[in-house]
């Protein structure tokens, strides 16, 4: 039987795929566990320089599961290694290859690799403040990264969620591809990503962090601690996440239609 995450190695690359379809990929502590430990073996093999992180369809990942309370329900800081402290830890490049939706904790999942392809059934949605969770993955610096500090606070004070063509738009999305294409276009990427010499494109990805983030690491930090302080109400929370998902499917059908 099929873990809660898969990994294929091979042509100078990892494509980790979260594996839970039935909980639309939410994380839980075993899922965050196999997250962190691919990231930490990607990261420590000397023939890999790109890694491909993608989801199981129908979905890339709903965020934290809920029904995990325990683990759940504790601060970011207390959770100890979690898939985003990972994410920041490694030193080559990470392509998210974003199948369907990126809800939350999925949407900081996605913000914490280097950039974004996205399929059309996308979409991307930071339900914190409706659910009563601060946000501990990077969202508060990330998001504003990609789309621009006003844009981001109405993201993240109204939960509206956005598709793929609007995330195109407003530059979250590198590239929006019909759903079929999306992981042969990832696969090209990285391959192009691969060919470039090893150390030189670790010190590029460093410079870019430095240059780009000034301030980053200070800001997560204080996101981290700030995310620590505070308790997660636990009732209602996934009834509102699953149903924020469904409208964003409904929307999407609408699209099709």
């Amino acid at each position: 039987m099929a873990g809660v995450l898969l990994v294929w190695r091979g042509e100078g690359r990892h494509e980790i795929t979260l594996n839970r379809p039935q909980r639309r990929n939410a994380i839980n502590r075993e899922l965050n566990a196999a997250i962190v430990a691919a990231l930490r073996a990607f990261d420590a093999d000397a023939d890999a320089s790109v890694a491909v992180l993608t989801g199981a369809d129908p979905a890339f990942c709903a965020g934290m599961d809920l029904t995990d309370l325990e683990w759940a329900d504790r601060s970011s800081a207390d959770r100890g290694d979690t898939f985003a402290s990972a994410l920041r830890a490694v030193r080559k490049p990470v392509i998210a290859a974003v199948n369907g939706p990126a809800i939350t904790g999925g949407f900081e999942l996605a913000l914490g690799a280097d950039f974004i392809l996205a399929s059309e059934r996308a979409f991307f949605g930071d339900t914190h403040a409706r659910v009563g969770v601060f946000p501990g993955g990077g969202m508060t610096v990330y998001l504003p990264q990609a789309v621009g500090v006003r844009r981001a606070r109405q993201l993240s004070y109204t939960g509206e969620l956005i598709d793929a063509v609007e995330a195109l738009r407003l530059g979250l999305a590198n590239e929006v591809l019909p759903h079929d294409e999306l992981l042969p276009r990832a696969r090209e990427v990285a391959a192009a990503i691969a060919a470039v010499d090893a150390s030189f494109l670790t010190e590029l990805r460093a410079a870019y962090r430095r240059r780009g983030n000034l301030g980053t690491d200070d800001a997560l930090d204080a996101e981290r601690a700030e995310s620590s302080r505070r308790e997660i109400a636990a009732d209602g929370v996934a009834a509102r996440r699953d149903e924020v998902i469904a409208r964003g499917h409904r929307r999407i059908q609408r699209q099709e239609s």
